[in-house]
């Protein structure tokens, strides 16, 4: 009886510390990510909103293999998670400072650059540290990772009506000084030693998780996750402009009801990931992202705010099933000493490539839509609404899964 009273204590203190980190993991970022076109817009860098939007992805695809690998051969991943933390803080300070006081643009962009190769692997590797400590993680993994999204919800309110920074470098400053605290409580995380050895230069650099894709699910898997963040990266670069074009007066705290949905996503999302095929999971998530741009594109006909406030909420949803499920599906599919290069390329799939080529497409998009008299929108959503609904569809064709049984995906 103690031992099992002793199994479940421990249980509930590596839940809290795992909510705990995730929950700094998503408040740091919920600070500057969805102020960043109106802080630019308001120093007069407009034109370097989508450079700026292209160096989160461009770290993520340096930095994320390299530290699943090390996780994986080398150093545990609960004291790399750590160091990334630290370090990515420091650069974090450094690119609003210099953006703060008016540097040339190239130093904001150089130093949100090391700021994103230091800080790319840890989503990751939290990923990695979770799945591997939680009995159950179909059922628990969904409600500890809600932690990242009520810290992501709680910044947004903050930065909107606390610290009056919408439009102000002082939210990059706030989320630095988060990203340091996670760094600091991280340091309590269940140790997560590698499981793995390495045996050439391909292990060490992570470019083993590439053998990944010679099975047909897993190439039909990444090349959908590929795609479906091309026009993603759409929301969270064009959503709070077209919330200022239709009239909003905080955007950033209006983005925040997206994460709102995601917390009742990811709680409905424990209960049903046992009864679904993950495959269902993850064509629900698809179907209602076109859904939910097609609400937008709405807005961009009608002029109605309550419209794109309704596709913002959708969008918590359609991210929970998506991701969520998908590390989940990583976790179930894998063996156990790639796991965390897995979570590696799924970070550079989803967070690197993907994002990268969005932040592209869409900045051109917006060029070439956007009218000034804020004529576009529609077009706009359409277009990428019609890319997911691509996405949808060669996932369904080509994505097999596993047999029925309890791992079915």
């Amino acid at each position: 009886m103690t031992r099992t009273q002793d199994q479940h204590t421990n249980t509930r203190v590596a839940f809290t510390r795992l909510w705990l980190a995730y929950f700094f993991q998503g408040m740091a970022p919920g600070f500057w990510v969805p102020a960043l076109t109106n802080i630019l817009t308001a120093q007069g860098l407009s034109g370097w909103v989508a450079l700026a939007f292209m160096i989160g992805p461009l770290g993520s695809m340096i930095s994320p293999l390299l530290g699943g690998a090390l996780a994986d051969h080398r150093v545990s991943a609960n004291r790399l998670y750590v160091a990334c933390n630290l370090l990515a803080a420091g650069a974090l300070a450094l690119a609003f400072g210099c953006l703060d006081h008016q540097c040339n643009p190239w130093w904001f962009i150089g130093t949100l650059l090391l700021f994103a190769m230091l800080n790319g692997p840890s989503w990751g590797l939290l990923a990695t540290i979770a799945l591997t400590h939680l009995p159950q993680p179909e059922r628990q993994f969904p409600l500890v990772r809600a932690g990242s999204t009520l810290g992501w919800v709680l910044a947004g309110y903050l930065t909107s009506y606390w610290l009056q920074a919408d439009a102000s470098p002082t939210a990059g400053y706030a989320a630095a000084v988060t990203a340091a605290l996670g760094g600091v409580a991280a340091i309590s995380l269940p140790l997560t030693p590698p499981l793995g050895r390495a045996s050439s230069w391909r292990d060490w650099l992570g470019f083993g998780a590439f053998g990944l894709l010679r099975e047909r699910d897993h190439l039909v898997f990444f090349t959908v996750t590929f795609l479906f963040t091309i026009p993603l990266a759409g929301f969270y670069m064009l959503a709070p402009q077209h919330l200022t074009v239709l009239g909003a007066s905080h955007a950033t705290a209006t983005m925040a009801i997206a994460q709102w949905s995601e917390i009742v996503a990811m709680l409905v999302l424990a209960g049903v990931m046992t009864r679904f095929r993950l495959k269902t999971l993850l064509l629900w998530a698809l179907g209602l992202s076109v859904l939910r741009y097609g609400m937008s594109a709405h807005a961009g006909a009608t002029a109605v705010l309550g419209w794109h406030i309704a596709g913002i909420a959708l969008h918590g949803v359609c991210y929970t099933f998506y991701f969520i499920t998908a590390q989940v599906f990583l976790d179930r599919r894998v063996a156990p000493h790639l796991r965390g290069q897995a979570q590696g390329l799924f970070t550079l799939t989803s967070s690197g490539l993907g994002p990268l080529l969005g932040a592209l497409v869409c900045g051109w998009l917006r060029a070439r839509l956007i009218q000034p008299d804020g004529h576009g929108w529609l077009e706009l959503w359409s277009l990428l609404g019609a890319m997911i609904a691509g996405c949808f569809i060669l996932l369904a064709v080509f994505y097999r899964g596993a047999q029925r049984g309890a791992n079915a995906s």
